[in-house]
């Protein structure tokens, strides 16, 4: 196997922009904040990776968390042109509060029945009011009955890889068989970031008025200045305590914070400023290399031409801690000898690793950046007199 040395990684990160998955686990010698929670985590939305967390597999009720997967399939639904935000839905007697007994002290956008509301508002009394009574109005339009509805959240619970998470409702109120973990709603609230931009900007809103009425977004953090918090969601009933998932900007990167079981309203926002703020002080999110950009050639026996480009198919980051980035160097290894014609585009031809002196942090695929045809016969023949010398 050949070894190929790079830059120092000092030199040739920039900043990431675009989101794509690390299944690199990584740890680092930073000490992170005490979480006062049952269960947390810290994720870097950019990357996928997981900063600091503790019983994120741990099975607890969502509460209004719930409420992100509704919101995740209606805008699945929106996508897929089945339906669209201005749509007018008429709102039936099983979304009126007053008319149904499961609804009573809970949280509603205090819809009536027979008034038209057009899915846009409806997200919004879910994202916004967390009202149960626009959840089932949103279900019964897109899927026909609520049933149906949660049948869909558990397909994307599938799609998503959400392995500790099952929905019985569409709202979040205590049912039994229902679960999820702070992991896996922070996979979900990433897939949610990055699906319709529109569509995310709803979580940001700190007011809506229906009816003569209006309610503040529970989400306190959104008026915290520091942070540059622009979402999402707080949940709570008895059995699952105070729950909260924020989202922050910091420049050009995104930190998601899961805090499930808080003790207090205030203190789940606690919780989660802690971890943000120790996110955004201590890590940087950067771009290791840059999609069908060569990073090295190498020769090709038999080949017309013969060299090859190789290096990444896709856009490469990760998150580091800011005192690491200067000390981790890239170098590429190829998996054979001597590479031989013909090779297809994005052939996969060795690995890139990342390196802290002896410590190998995170390897991703080397990959061929161009195809290469056979040489004709002088070529090939000359080639093969030159290997066997």
């Amino acid at each position: 196997m050949k070894k190929r040395q790079l830059a120092s990684l000092s030199l040739v990160l920039a900043f990431a922009a675009v989101a794509h998955a690390d299944e690199n686990p990584l740890t680092f010698p930073l000490t992170p904040p005490a979480i006062d929670a049952a269960s947390w985590v810290l994720m870097d939305a950019t990357t996928g990776q997981v900063l600091t967390e503790g019983n994120a597999d741990e099975r607890r009720n969502p509460a209004s968390l719930t409420k992100l997967m509704t919101g995740y399939v209606v805008d699945r639904a929106i996508d897929s042109k089945r339906i669209s935000r201005d749509d007018m839905v008429t709102v039936g007697k099983d979304a009126w509060a007053a008319g149904n007994p499961v609804f009573k002290g809970s949280s509603l956008m205090f819809l009536k029945p027979g008034e038209k509301v057009s899915v846009r508002d409806l997200s919004r009394g879910v994202i916004i009011d967390s009202g149960n009574d626009a959840c089932v109005a949103l279900a019964d339009y897109v899927a026909g009955s609520q049933a149906a509805f949660v049948d869909q959240m558990n397909q994307y619970v599938n799609k998503l890889g959400l392995t500790n998470t099952h929905f019985e409702t569409v709202h979040g109120l205590d049912a039994p068989g229902q679960y999820t973990t702070a992991g896996d709603l922070a996979k979900l609230t990433r897939a949610i970031i990055y699906g319709e931009p529109d569509f995310y900007r709803m979580y940001s809103e700190k007011s809506l008025t229906w009816n003569g009425i209006t309610q503040q977004n529970r989400n306190g953090l959104l008026w915290d200045k520091t942070l540059q918090v622009d979402g999402l969601k707080t949940g709570h009933t008895e059995t699952a305590g105070y729950n909260i998932i924020a989202s922050s900007v910091d420049g050009q990167r995104r930190l998601i914070a899961v805090i499930m079981g808080g003790k207090s309203p205030k203190g789940r926002e606690e919780q989660a400023r802690k971890l943000l703020t120790w996110g955004q002080n201590n890590f940087d999110t950067v771009q290791l290399f840059h999609a069908e950009k060569a990073i090295g050639h190498e020769n090709v026996w038999y080949g017309n031409p013969h060299q090859v480009a190789v290096g990444s198919d896709k856009d490469l980051y990760l998150a580091l801690p800011r005192d690491e980035v200067n000390k981790i160097k890239a170098k590429y290894v190829l998996d054979r000898k001597d590479l031989q014609a013909p090779l297809k585009l994005h052939e996969q031809v060795g690995t890139i690793q990342l390196v802290d002196g002896d410590k190998q942090l995170a390897s991703y695929p080397l990959v061929t950046l161009n195809a290469v045809d056979e040489a004709g016969m002088i070529t090939r023949l000359t080639d093969y007199i030159k290997q066997k010398l």
